[in-house]
């Protein structure tokens, strides 16, 4: 577990890198909560998710979609990293006539569908999971939705579906910083005690350090998928992740650093790589 975990670990310093310099070239982001999120793309798409990027529309892959679709760039440098896109492709972002847009459209290989107006997320998943069960195919279907999406009424319209139908092959994943665009979301619109909420609406909920890879692996591997209930996964997590200047400050919802601000952040960064790939080969 630990060796995996390091080169997870060290997976997502790598897009977390990307990241930093496709919005820097873009300059526009979402970047907090884009931060927040990489750990838990990272995992999926390299540990838990059925995908093959040589056959992006294979009946029994699973599914993923980005509720939170205004965060799409750290799901572009993810895609990039699994193979669905070229670097030639991502750097294209932010400039005029390119297929990379604001939020995910299925223009782009491997996005299942188009996001970002928030609470169609969950509904859609809970769809194509149906789908799956009623065609008896094995595939799963992963929802990430941000935590002031809990606001949106249609989420709970969806989880009521998901329970009705026993959709046990259907997870979704709460982005829990705590930080929306206009502060934060028990100022905005309470959510808590949102564990107690999920669970009485039937879901089997658990809830994780979405910071640290290693608990991210084990939790996922814990799911039951035959107990005939949809999961939860409330992923505690630090807007910013990884810069310092950033994390835990709602300022950093959208924006783009500037130049030292740049500089500061691929420093960092390119430190904490380092020490991975120490660790990794000794």
């Amino acid at each position: 577990m630990k060796a995996k975990a390091l080169e997870l670990e060290l997976q997502s310093e790598k897009n977390r890198k990307r990241l930093m310099e496709l919005v820097f070239k873009a300059k526009a982001a979402h970047i907090g909560g884009d931060l927040s999120c990489l750990n838990v793309l990272t995992v999926l798409y390299f540990e838990v998710m059925n995908l093959n990027p040589a056959n992006p529309k294979d009946p029994l892959r699973d599914r993923f979609i980005m509720s939170k679709g205004h965060c799409v760039e750290a799901l572009y440098v993810t895609l990039e990293s699994k193979g669905f896109i070229s670097p030639a492709v991502t750097d294209t972002l932010g400039e005029f006539g390119s297929l990379l847009s604001g939020h995910p459209t299925i223009k782009v290989p491997g996005i299942e569908v188009n996001t970002g107006a928030l609470g169609h997320g969950l509904s859609i998943g809970a769809g194509i999971a149906l789908a799956g069960k009623m065609n008896q195919l094995s595939y799963k279907t992963f929802v990430l939705m941000g935590d002031g999406e809990q606001g949106e009424g249609s989420v709970y319209e969806a989880a009521m579906a998901a329970r009705h139908y026993k959709l046990d092959n259907l997870v979704a994943i709460i982005d829990r910083n705590g930080l929306q665009i206009s502060g934060t979301t028990e100022e905005i619109m309470a959510i808590e005690d949102i564990r107690q909420r999920w669970t009485a609406s039937g879901w089997d909920v658990q809830e994780v350090n979405g910071d640290r890879i290693g608990d991210l692996i084990d939790r996922f591997e814990k799911i039951d998928y035959s107990n005939r209930r949809p999961h939860l996964l409330i992923s505690h997590t630090t807007k910013g992740k990884g810069i310092s200047y950033m994390e835990g400050v709602q300022s950093w919802h959208h924006g783009v650093p500037c130049a030292p601000q740049y500089e500061q952040a691929i420093r960092e960064i390119s430190e904490r790589i380092q020490y991975l790939e120490k660790q990794i080969s000794i």
